[in-house]
Formats: C-alpha cells, sequence, structure tokens
C-alpha cells in the first residue's frame, strides 16, 4: 500500500514522499524496509529516523523536516494500530463447513459462515453472516450470534447466549455457565443449587481473552456492554453488569450482581465482591480488593490495596506504616 494511502485511512498529515511502498508495521527495533513504525515522545525520534523503517508516525512535535516520510497526527499509537489492520494480509477466510461438524437441522446458518472440525451447534441456534466457529467449539440451544464474529477453538457457548457482532472470542473461553448460586438448608447444613436459568448477552465489539469464563444470570441477565475488552483468565459472575468501554486484565474476578459502569479500567487480579458498583471512568488498581456492596466513585481516580481507597491515600497510609516500623 503507498503511503499516501496509509496516510489517507488514518487520518494522518503526510510530510515527504507518498509514492514510498508499505508493506507492514513494526517496533523500531525490529524495522525493515518496507514497514512503518511509531514514536509517541520526542526523544525516541532520532532513533525511529536512524532505523530501517520506511516511514514513521509521530505526534506534532515530529512534523518538521526529516530523512524519512512522516505520517504526523494527534494520537500515533491508536494510528499505528489502524495501519496494522488495513496492512494485515487478507485472510483466507472462504465460507465452509467441514464434514466432521455436528449441527442441528434447525440451526440456521448466515451466508459466508465457516465451522471448522468437531464444531458441534444446536438445536434452534443462529449464527450471523461472516461469522467463523474454530475447531473443537460447542454452540448450544438457541444462541444468537450476530455478524463477523469470530470464536477460536474449544470456546463453549452454553444454550440461550446472545452475542452481537464482531465479538472475538479466543480459546477455551466459556460462555453462559452456571453460576456459583446456592441455598444452605438451616436444618442440614446442605447446600442446593438456587436456579441459574437466566441468560447472558454480549454486544457488539466485545473481546474475550482466553480460558475466560462468563456465568449467565440467575433469573435475569448477565450482561458485557460494546467495546469492553476482557483479557484472559478473567471471571465474571451472575447477574454482573459490565457497561461500555470497559478493559479488564488478567485473573480478576468479579462476583455476582456486581456493576460496572462506563470506561472503567480494571487491573490484573482485582477481586470484586458482591453487589459492588464501580462508577463511570474509575480505574483500580492491580491486586485491589473491594468488599461487598462498596461503591467505587471517582472519574479518573486511581484506586489500590485491600479495602480499596484512592491511591494517594493508600501510599500515605504505607508511608505512615514504614515510619512506625522504624520505631520499634
Amino acid at each position: 500500500m503507498q503511503l499516501r494511502k496509509v496516510a489517507e485511512l488514518v487520518h494522518a498529515r503526510l510530510v515527504g514522499n507518498g509514492d514510498v511502498e508499505i508493506r507492514a508495521v513494526a517496533s523500531i527495533e525490529s524495522a525493515s524496509l518496507g514497514d512503518v513504525i511509531f514514536v509517541e515522545e520526542k526523544g525516541n525520534l532520532p532513533r525511529a529516523l536512524e532505523s530501517a523503517a520506511s516511514a514513521v508516525l509521530v505526534g506534532d512535535f515530529g512534523a518538521g523536516e526529516s530523512s524519512k516520510p512522516l505520517l504526523v497526527c494527534a494520537q500515533p499509537r491508536l494510528a499505528f494500530a489502524r495501519a496494522a489492520r488495513f496492512l494485515a494480509p487478507a485472510s483466507d477466510h472462504h465460507s465452509s463447513v467441514h464434514p466432521s461438524a455436528v449441527i442441528h437441522p434447525s440451526a440456521r446458518l448466515a451466508k459466508d459462515v465457516t465451522v471448522e472440525e468437531r464444531v458441534v451447534i444446536g438445536e434452534g441456534a443462529e449464527i450471523g453472516s461472516g461469522s467463523r466457529i474454530e475447531a473443537g467449539s460447542v454452540i448450544g440451544a438457541n444462541v444468537r450470534m450476530g455478524n463477523d464474529c469470530e470464536l477460536h477453538p474449544n470456546v463453549t457457548v452454553y444454550s440461550g447466549t446472545r452475542l452481537g457482532n464482531r465479538v472475538i472470542v479466543h480459546a477455551g473461553a466459556v460462555l453462559g455457565s452456571d453460576g456459583f448460586g446456592y441455598v444452605r438448608d438451616e436444618k442440614t447444613g446442605q447446600y442446593e443449587k438456587f436456579p441459574q436459568i437466566g441468560r447472558l448477552e454480549i454486544e457488539d465489539d466485545v473481546e474475550i481473552g482466553a480460558n475466560s469464563t462468563i456465568d449467565r444470570g440467575a433469573l435475569d441477565v448477565t450482561r458485557i456492554g460494546r467495546g469492553t475488552k476482557i483479557d484472559n483468565l478473567v471471571h465474571v459472575g451472575h447477574n454482573v453488569q459490565i457497561g461500555e468501554d470497559v478493559v479488564i486484565a488478567a485473573q480478576t474476578g468479579l462476583s455476582g450482581s456486581a456493576v460496572v459502569e462506563n470506561n472503567v479500567v480494571i487491573g490484573g487480579q482485582v477481586g470484586i465482591a458482591d453487589h459492588v458498583r464501580i462508577e463511570e471512568g474509575a480505574i483500580l488498581g492491580a491486586q485491589s480488593g473491594i468488599p461487598s456492596n462498596k461503591i467505587i466513585r471517582g472519574k479518573g481516580v486511581v484506586f489500590w490495596g485491600t479495602p480499596a481507597r484512592p491511591i494517594r491515600e493508600y501510599l500515605k497510609e504505607l508511608a505512615v506504616l514504614a515510619r512506625l516500623a522504624k520505631r520499634e
């Protein structure tokens, strides 16, 4: 692709020769002829200009004369990510159904659907146009999957789950399994299962990492909002409500009926107890713990520790403890 076309696609201002051919994206260290790289900080610009890359995506600080063609934009990392998508080689995606797949006669597959080896699709399931279901995956009865979804190998989608458009689910994930809900008989001490008859709804443009698990609602709905990104090994309990454009890092667990509002960022290994509310834009640092029924409020505020509190407060407490320890 010519550099001027890349500039047009990522909405960047071209400085220099637009006829340069671009084949791929790369890091500064690994770049070669035909690659485009990016620089977010002015201090890294000289190193980028000395690299073998054919062009550099830069912020406004790099808009002057240069030994290489430049693509100048406000968010070079974002533009780089978009360029990577446009430069990706064309997929060998050919709609087909492998002979080893088991598909219930009542299931409905739209055009351009790919079903790989040993996939099972249950009664009444509906798969949207352009979707791909990779080897060993199981789609339960009455699942609804939108257009252009991609399920990687060995994904299990329980009955009644709803997936929007362009949902990506990585290998080994389990969607719509029963929540961890039991009622204890006070006389016998035994636990009996509480009904887990709700469903799971996943909205458009959600990505779910490998081996993550998301439970269906007990009586109502577990919902994952549009554009949310969930890392590997994350567990989302029953009746949890996650808003739009939320980011959740690996090994985090959300207990039943927790609410996470839009644009929240959750670090790795965070533990969120039942009936917690994380309000819009809050940031939970890695290994934070949030007790039951607590409300975390503060757009753009970083919370840390167990129980989680604003990081400035937490660091002050650590400093006091350190001084007390020195006195003993």
